[in-house]
C-alpha cells in the first residue's frame, strides 16, 4: 500500500488519539468521512495499523518500580532463545521484550509494584532461566518523554 500524505496524516492523527470518531478524523485531515473511512479500512486491512490500545497509568495500577534489563545468554542458539522468550512470554512483569544487538541477547522493559518485587522477579523468574548468564539493571528515576 502506497503511504500518500493523507494516510500519513491519518497515521499521526490515530497516534496521537487512536479514540478520534472518523468525522472528527475527517475534518483534521480535509476528506469526506467516507473517503476517510475507507482509508482507515485499507490501512487496517494492509497491516499498516495492527490495532488500538488504551494508555495506562502505572502508578495508578500500583507500579512504582519500572527498568530495563539486559540479559545475556549462554547459549546463542535459535532453540536457546526460542526457550528464553517463552518462559519471558509468561512473566506478567515483563511488559516489552526485545532481541537486540551489542552486548546482550535481550532487552526486557520489567513494571512492578517495587523494588521487592523486582527482587523477586530478578530471583525466581530471570534466575530460573537456565539460558540465563548475565544480568544488568537500569532502573528508570524519570520519563520526560514517553510515546509508547
Amino acid at each position: 500500500m502506497k503511504i500518500d500524505r493523507y494516510s500519513e496524516t491519518i497515521l499521526r492523527e490515530l497516534k496521537s488519539d487512536g479514540r478520534l470518531s472518523n468525522v472528527e478524523l475527517a475534518h483534521k485531515i480535509g476528506l469526506s468521512p467516507s473517503a476517510t473511512l475507507r482509508r482507515v479500512q485499507e490501512l487496517e486491512r494492509s497491516g499498516v495499523i495492527k490495532g488500538y490500545r488504551a494508555i495506562l497509568d502505572p502508578g495508578k495500577q500500583g507500579i512504582a518500580f519500572v527498568a530495563y534489563v539486559m540479559v545475556g545468554l549462554s547459549d546463542h542458539s535459535k532453540g536457546s532463545q526460542q526457550q528464553f522468550e517463552q518462559r519471558i512470554d509468561r512473566a506478567n512483569e515483563v511488559s516489552e521484550c526485545h532481541n537486540v544487538t551489542g552486548s546482550c541477547e535481550f532487552l526486557l522493559r520489567v513494571e512492578t509494584e517495587d523494588l521487592a518485587a523486582y527482587k523477586r522477579f530478578h530471583t525466581d523468574v530471570l534466575g530460573e532461566i537456565p539460558q540465563v548468564s548475565s544480568i544488568v539493571t537500569l532502573v528508570v528515576m524519570d520519563s520526560p518523554k514517553d510515546s509508547r
